[in-house]
């Protein structure tokens, strides 16, 4: 049986290509929204995080009804972060879009989604988004053509369909060079060029889970595909989990999605993208079937994490003041439901009960997770990232990167010595008619920890990295490890404009006056490789006495004002990230300076 009334199909493409602006042009021209209605620009970015920081977090569905067939439309993230939500999305779908900017033209993302989709038979169009900015179509076209090659695409797949399209002013065109007047061109590529479902609808269920969503009233909502056979309303079903058990569940409600909604329904058949509720034990990549016919499907493989963080209970002095959540038992269980939605990641206990260890695809996807649990009202420290190694054939090997960076020519120079500086090998070269060079490096993951910031500095802003996983490769070295110390506070108590006058002129200061801080927390960057330990709530002692020029006005330097982000770059192996729904602090992780000094000592000495 062969669905012709469906369509199912993801978005993918390398982060800011506008995969979410394209779904919200598609959603508008449909009818989704009614005439006047006040509607938000990237619509699909729900998340308070997503809209903020501008990107993508989580693969989301929605559909549209055109000319009597309905598309299922998966948006996905654009950051290889968050490549697991990508991965596990690929198996709902027959067909995907891969945007390419047409300014930028392929980047890393774009080759790490395409390898994907490509390896599980996807039939690929490709859009060619934001030609209102100028376009050089054929050198775009001839980009993806090598990278589909490069890939290993079959005939078929080689033999994709272009569509040029501006999201941002809502239209399309199968001419390059011409405007279009809107998104029909796509629309009806997309139902000619996208294959459709097929599958047995008389034979027993088969439905693979691919996303897990909650809600405060049904519970747990699986969301999947039905691959064969049909599925009811309060049906009795066969659960089979990833670990080869067998339980039989009631599926309470069944729904399927409608625009931005998921509608009620009492029936699914093959190719139906659904949601069902009921089932509190539901997790991804397992399948539900006939209860006479338990019979899995495969999961799609998932890349392993090559990042490590370990987050512990808050012990500082200032511990509890500020949390809702700060027990171990309270962080034990927010970090393993996130792991039961977030495929990518991994949590693993420790020999401790007040620490945990928490595997990541990257800083950034660390970084979302404890941005989020600040929020919802958890304090706890985490560590600094850490690659983790794996011994291929007896050879110790480290996970590498793809970077990308585009960089004015000015700052060439500066950009090739800090990444030679970190093991980096330049792979490409290649200039851009805007007066910029596009170099491309392959490098240890480890070597990037710290990078972004200074990057950043050394380019006065104009610079943008990407980067993505490569594969894993013998262990390139030691490393020059940060080339600053911290300054740390020598005892409790509140800054004085007194106390960080005379510590400015030696360092870069993180605090400003009238600051609560403690003994061993960091304060500022020393200018120095050392830590320098500053008594930075000294007060000027009173006198009767006065002096010509002493009574002057101390003017202070602005603090550095720390992201999360840049807080888990700058810190050390000994230090720690302290985080409070209001607060963010730097830490040593021995506060008490002669402590400390024992074991730097002892550490030397081994």
């Amino acid at each position: 049986m062969t669905r012709e009334d469906i369509r199912n199909i993801a978005i993918i493409a390398h982060v800011d290509h506008g995969k979410t602006t394209l779904v919200d042009q598609l959603l508008k021209q449909n009818g989704v929204f009614r005439e006047g209605e006040a509607v938000a620009d990237r619509v699909m970015d729900s998340n308070a995080l997503e809209r903020e920081r501008g990107i993508t977090i989580l693969a989301k569905n929605t559909a549209v009804h055109y000319n009597g067939i309905k598309i299922n439309i998966i948006d996905t993230p654009g950051h290889a972060d968050f490549g697991g939500e990508v991965e596990r999305i690929l198996s709902m779908v027959d067909g995907v879009l891969l945007l390419v900017d047409a300014v930028e033209g392929c980047m890393p993302q774009t080759r790490y989604v395409l390898k994907k989709a490509l390896g599980l038979n996807k039939k690929p169009v490709v859009v060619i988004n934001k030609v209102d900015r100028g376009c050089d179509h054929e050198k775009i076209i001839d980009e993806v053509l090598e990278l589909f090659l490069e890939l290993g695409a079959n005939d078929e797949q080689i033999d994709f369909k272009v569509v040029y399209a501006s999201a941002k002013l809502g239209w399309a065109t199968l001419e390059p060079g011409t405007v279009g007047k809107d998104m029909r061109p796509l629309l009806d590529t997309i139902v000619s060029e996208i294959p459709a479902p097929e599958g047995d609808d008389t034979d027993g269920l088969q439905a693979i889970i691919c996303n897990v969503d909650y809600d405060d009233y049904v519970g747990r909502i699986g969301i999947g595909k039905i691959v064969r056979g049909s599925i009811r309303s309060g049906q009795l079903a066969a659960l089979c989990h990833t670990d080869g058990t067998v339980t039989h569940e009631k599926v309470v409600k069944l729904y399927q999605f409608e625009g931005l909604r998921r509608v009620e329904a009492d029936r699914g058949t093959v190719g139906d993208i659904i949601a069902l509720s009921g089932i509190q034990d539901l997790n991804i990549g397992e399948t539900i079937c006939d209860v006479d016919k338990p019979d899995p499907l495969p999961f799609v493989a998932i890349d392993e994490p090559t990042l490590s963080m370990t987050f512990m209970v808050n012990d500082s002095p200032f511990a509890g003041k500020e949390g809702k959540f700060v027990t171990s038992r309270h962080l034990r269980a927010r970090l393993f439901r996130e792991v039961m939605t977030n495929v990518s990641m991994r949590v693993k206990e420790t020999d401790t009960t007040e620490a945990f260890e928490v595997f990541g695809r990257g800083e950034l996807h660390l970084s979302i997770l404890i941005e989020t649990m600040r929020r919802e009202g958890y304090e706890f420290q985490v560590s600094r990232p850490r690659v983790i190694f794996k011994e291929i054939d007896g050879v110790k090997c480290e996970p590498i990167e793809t970077v990308v960076v585009d960089v004015p020519d000015a700052y060439v120079g500066v950009v090739m010595n800090k990444l030679g500086a970190r093991k980096g090998e330049l792979e490409d070269m290649t200039p851009d008619d805007r007066g910029g060079t596009r170099l491309t490096f392959s490098i240890p993951a480890r070597c990037l920890i710290g990078y972004r910031g200074e990057m950043l500095t050394d380019t006065r802003g104009f610079g943008v990295m990407t980067n993505v996983f490569k594969d894993y490769e013998p262990y390139k070295g030691d490393i020059q490890e940060r080339s600053r110390g911290s300054v740390v506070a020598f005892e409790d108590g509140v800054t004085t404009a007194y106390g960080l006058f005379n510590a400015q002129e030696r360092a870069t200061l993180f605090v400003g006056p009238g600051v609560q801080v403690y003994g061993g927390m960091i304060v500022g960057e020393n200018s120095r490789e050392d830590d320098l330990v500053v008594n930075v709530c000294k007060k000027k002692q009173l006198t009767n006495n006065r002096a010509a020029g002493s009574e002057d006005a101390l003017k202070l330097v602005t603090p550095r004002t720390m992201s999360l982000e840049q807080c888990l770059e700058f810190i050390a192996d000994d230090e720690l990230v302290e985080v409070t729904p209001k607060s963010i602090r730097l830490r040593k992780t021995i506060l008490n300076k002669e402590q400390r000094l024992k074991m730097q000592a002892r550490l030397k000495k081994d």
